[in-house]
């Protein structure tokens, strides 16, 4: 979850690449990539922006942060993917019906072929990788 921090607390925001690529301060980073808006709307304009951490050679698996704006949407997971949700507020609904209720500090795992809706009250952030 990010936490005020004080001037004295602050760690620089960035993407550090090395061997391990590390991501400081998740909460912190400002310069995004504008990935656009959600191309499945229902309802409002999501808007979508994101800094990769890193993407696997061939593609198959991609780790990084994600920020949605406020919205309504179908969604479907075409990849596993796990997320850590930092801030904001938002509801995934399973075609099953089931609800998953997300807020600050949620950990959640999607598997392929996840298929239902997502609606976002408060812009969300998320860590996530898809494999």
């Amino acid at each position: 979850m990010c936490r005020p921090r004080n001037s004295a607390q602050r760690i620089h925001a960035a993407v550090i690449q090395m061997k391990t690529p590390v991501l400081r301060d998740p909460c912190a980073i400002t310069e995004l990539v504008d990935w656009g808006i959600i191309p499945t709307m229902i309802e409002g304009e999501s808007h979508t922006s994101g800094v990769i951490l890193h993407k696997g050679s061939n593609g198959e698996s991609e780790t990084g942060v994600w920020i949605c704006t406020p919205g309504y949407w179908d969604c479907h997971v075409t990849s596993d993917e796990f997320c850590h949700f930092l801030e904001g507020r938002c509801t995934y609904t399973h075609e099953s019906g089931d609800v998953i209720e997300i807020v600050p500090d949620t950990a959640a795992f999607f598997p392929k072929d996840w298929k239902g809706t997502c609606r976002v009250e408060e812009t969300i952030r998320k860590v996530y990788m898809i494999r």
